[in-house]
């Protein structure tokens, strides 16, 4: 009996989070109406209510739900890379192009900071660093870059990679914007690697 309660609230959140993120990356926040919402869903506005308290709390879960998903996608290019330095610059400049891509850009990246506040702040913003910040050890341990602080590093590169995407997702020429962040970004982490080294390697 549980188990069947514990998979309809998991079915109804679903559909919820289904039509809103559809409807957010198609329509925007500010023009996707909770009745509209509900409706596509097949529920109530009182369910919207239940699961997530308002309109904001379910723009809050989708992005929960995109951020999961490009943190999946972004582990997989660190697994596929040749080295750990390969994997860490990979990584950073997907994560800089998936700005492009037009649902993200307009709900994590356009929408969510103007209705969330500072994305900096974000539960997910942490995870994301602590993943960096085991990259950063990594590549000290097989002596790839210099010793650092672990954690101020990884702070410093989210923090440019998270300002960069906002840029880019407002720029007139997002495309563009796009290019050169990357090429400012690799030039940057190459500060980091050991005088034997070189960015190329």
């Amino acid at each position: 009996m549980a188990q069947k309660r514990a998979d309809m609230i998991s079915e109804t959140r679903g559909k919820l989070i289904k039509a809103a993120r559809e409807a957010f990356a198609t329509k925007g926040y500010a023009d996707s109406s909770m009745d509209d919402l509900t409706a596509q869903a097949g529920l109530t506005r009182g369910a919207l209510y239940h699961h997530f308290g308002d309109k904001k709390g379910l723009l809050q879960a989708v992005i929960t739900q995109i951020d999961e998903e490009m943190m999946a996608r972004l582990s997989v290019i660190i697994d596929e890379a040749a080295t750990i330095w390969d994997g860490f610059i990979d990584e950073s400049i997907a994560y800089i192009k998936m700005s492009l891509e037009p649902e993200i850009q307009r709900i994590v990246f356009l929408d969510g900071p103007s209705v969330l506040g500072d994305p900096s702040q974000w539960p997910s913003q942490n995870a994301c660093i602590r993943s960096t910040q085991r990259s950063i050890q990594r590549l000290i341990d097989e002596g790839t870059i210099r010793k650092v602080n672990t954690e101020a590093t990884a702070r410093l590169i989210m923090g440019a990679l998270l300002g960069a995407s906002l840029w880019i997702a407002n720029a007139d020429d997002p495309h563009t914007a796009s290019e050169q962040v990357v090429e400012s970004f690799v030039a940057l982490a190459s500060g980091l690697l050991l005088v034997s080294e070189t960015a190329g390697q």
